[in-house]
């Protein structure tokens, strides 16, 4: 737990002169930070990365219109029903509103299922929370892109 604050830490202090360059709120770097800790918890199956930056009500929903709570979200995790090999957070937006921020992103992966290569791109819109001044994941609903149109 103390790597994980101390990671958190060294990343903020990295990037706080990008930060006043590009006018990113402190906020906006630590809600970055934990969504980078949520990316490599799913990489590395990491449920310690997942828990300290989810809250306890967290709702996680997937493309599929399944709903997990926390505990269930981060046991399906390291129970590894998908070998990641590669997850990108692409496109990402964050609208931070008082305590609350909204972050949308592409959420591409390259996974093995059973052995079974297999390619996923969805929307994914994730809520965050500042709780006792730390941000939390306490809701994330997947959805289905829509199918490029045709020429």
């Amino acid at each position: 737990m103390k790597f994980l604050f101390t990671t958190i830490a060294l990343v903020l202090f990295l990037f706080s002169g990008i930060a006043q360059e590009k006018g990113i709120t402190m906020d906006e770097m630590a809600i970055v930070s934990n969504i980078e800790l949520v990316r490599q918890g799913l990489m590395t199956a990491d449920p310690t990365k997942l828990a300290a930056v989810t809250a306890s009500s967290l709702s996680y929903g997937h493309s599929g219109g399944n709903v997990e709570n926390k505990a269930v979200f981060i046991d399906n995790v390291v129970k590894k029903k998908s070998n990641v090999i590669s997850l990108e957070f692409q496109n990402q937006t964050i609208s931070i509103a008082g305590n609350t921020a909204i972050v949308r992103h592409i959420f591409l992966s390259h996974t093995k299922d059973d052995g079974v290569d297999k390619e996923t791109k969805i929307g994914v819109m994730q809520v965050w929370q500042k709780q006792k001044k730390q941000w939390l994941m306490i809701a994330r609903q997947a959805y289905k892109l829509p199918l490029p149109e045709k020429i």
